[in-house]
């Protein structure tokens, strides 16, 4: 009789070898506390306002805590465009202001096996987080998305120039490649902040009047 860790391991290598991908690890979620009313609920493009604090699951060793550390100020910042870790984006959606959750994230949804600070490499983090504020994002993940045709979370001159066109013609306006150039020229002008010929999506949450 094949053991069971046998049988499992069998199964993630026919996955494997048949071209299939094994699935993405999951974050824990634990809901500590849910408010009784809710208003409204996080989404992508949302900006939070956040405290928490982050503990290793090896040992429990606290590596940071926004309510006792620094200027024990909560943090800002926008759901979805990889601004945080992969398992805040995660598990933060869906959220009420005034919740508070527990979250457990794997390393490939962390700091991966480079580690960070005091994280080691490979590690489980838990974190402890609450909702203190849900703010629209200056612009949506969906628009974002919208614009980046190949999924590689950056626009491209090509990118940014067809959504203009799309624009022009859903509007009733002719299409005029000079002008959409000069229009493409001065985004990436104005957003290509560290100037590598794409705009990032952290770059563009900054507002622009052309997109």
């Amino acid at each position: 009789m094949i053991p069971l860790s046998m049988l499992s391991m069998l199964s993630s290598l026919w996955v494997v070898v048949s071209g299939g991908k094994l699935p993405e690890p999951e974050v824990k979620i634990e809901v500590v506390h849910k408010p009784l009313m809710c208003y409204r609920k996080t989404k992508y493009g949302d900006m939070l306002l956040v405290h928490y604090e982050g503990f290793l699951e090896s040992n429990g060793t606290m590596f940071h805590s926004s309510w006792k550390e620094g200027d024990r100020n909560p943090v800002w910042f926008t759901l979805g465009i990889q601004e945080v870790i992969k398992g805040w984006d995660k598990g933060l959606k869906d959220m009420c202001a005034g919740e508070r959750r527990k979250l457990t994230i794997p390393p490939s949804l962390a700091y991966g096996k480079e580690g960070k600070g005091k994280i080691p490499s490979s590690s489980t983090l838990i974190f402890d987080i609450e909702l203190m504020e849900i703010q629209n994002g200056p612009r949506s993940h969906d628009s974002f998305r919208e614009m980046d045709l190949n999924d590689d979370w950056k626009l491209s001159r090509t990118e940014v120039r067809e959504y203009l066109k799309k624009e022009f013609e859903k509007h009733g306006y002719s299409a005029n490649d000079t002008h959409h150039e000069v229009m493409v020229e001065d985004i990436f002008k104005n957003e290509d902040e560290d100037k590598d010929g794409f705009i990032s999506a952290r770059e563009f949450t900054y507002q622009h009047d052309e997109l």
